[in-house]
């Protein structure tokens, strides 16, 4: 399967190896606009062609998917052309600037049959994948609250704030792993060096059953933290991206409140749950191999993808009401995707 690249700055070269690794795949064309990144592609990938054209790539008859590594404001034009062209796409996160934009791609690609997936690398990582599995077997139990913070020194974005830059990892997170629909989300941030863009940001996102997320991401820190806490009404996750081992712990922790007696009413009383940690053993396959290989499996056999084209969308949503409580001062925003 030939697989065109668009954009070879930051992340596609990333994404390049990564395809040029899969069984039945190969990089048949790299685009990007400025010509100085050409002789690192090609010494890469000295079989695949390289153009500054997008749209050349697009229209390649060698070309059967593009993977697209540009900034925000050119994911839809680029989408939209690869699946007018009738080939399947993978964009990067967020897979547009705006909802409608999302909207659009996801009923085009439903129209043509084709798979539309988004770049949202984390939730291929052994962690997430892990944490999935738990999940999804009832070990953790109902899911009662998500606390993140992701936070470094840099590297601001000339296009973006920081929401838009790291908010869509955490976004893809928390609805991977929390069914259902966000009901509000809130979100206060300040630009505090003068760049144009809010540079920290905390974010508030509820749920109708009473679940709740919080994020801090911020571009000032002087270490950097990725840090996660999951908590279940059976167990705890606790997810340390930065840890040299053990990056995830399983605690058999929590409290469950009793029936005060009639003499008791005024009391709470509560049982502390205190039970043993397991570090569980992990995947040790690079996220981006993991989705790569899912992504071209997708392809030939029409499953959808963990990220597809509605995730994308509803974390294309998360981000705009986001956007909105941020400019309204962390006024509560309804959370909508609008059909």
């Amino acid at each position: 399967m030939g697989i065109g690249i668009i954009g070879y700055g930051y992340w596609g070269p990333n994404l390049a190896r990564n395809f040029a690794a899969q069984d039945g795949a190969r990089v048949a064309v790299i685009a990007d606009g400025n010509s100085a990144r050409h002789a690192a592609a090609a010494h890469a990938h000295p079989s695949a062609r390289i153009t500054t054209d997008a749209l050349s790539l697009i229209h390649d008859p060698a070309v059967d998917a593009v993977a697209i590594a540009t900034p925000i404001s050119s994911h839809f034009t680029l989408a939209q052309a690869t699946l007018d062209a009738d080939k399947h796409v993978l964009v990067e996160k967020p897979m547009t600037a705006t909802p409608e934009e999302a909207r659009k791609l996801v009923e085009l690609a439903a129209r043509k049959k084709l798979t539309l997936a988004v770049d949202h690398t984390f939730i291929y990582g052994a962690p997430i994948r892990k944490i999935k599995e738990l999940a999804d077997a009832g070990e953790l139990g109902k899911t009662l609250y998500m606390d993140s913070v992701r936070v470094n020194l840099g590297a601001f974005q000339s296009d973006a704030n920081v929401l838009m830059d790291l908010g869509p990892h955490d976004f893809s997170i928390l609805t991977h792993l929390i069914p259902g629909t966000p009901s509000t989300v809130r979100a206060m941030g300040a630009d505090l060096v003068g760049s144009t863009h809010q540079n920290v940001v905390y974010c508030h996102v509820e749920y109708a059953d009473g679940a709740i997320a919080h994020f801090h991401w911020n571009w000032l820190s002087p270490v950097k933290i990725r840090l996660c806490l999951i908590g279940g009404s059976r167990r705890m996750v606790v997810w340390d991206d930065m840890s040299p081992s053990e990056k995830l712990k399983v605690y058999d922790k929590g409290v469950s409140l009793t029936n005060p007696t009639e003499s008791e009413l005024r009391k709470i009383k509560v049982d502390y749950r205190i039970g043993d940690m397991v570090a569980p053993k992990l995947d040790t396959r690079e996220a981006l191999a993991v989705e790569a290989a899912h992504f071209l499996d997708c392809i030939r056999t029409g499953a959808r993808p963990w990220a597809d084209g509605h995730e994308g969308w509803k974390n294309v949503c998360l981000l705009d009401a986001a956007q909105r409580s941020l400019a309204r001062q962390g006024e509560p925003v309804p959370f909508e995707m609008p059909q």
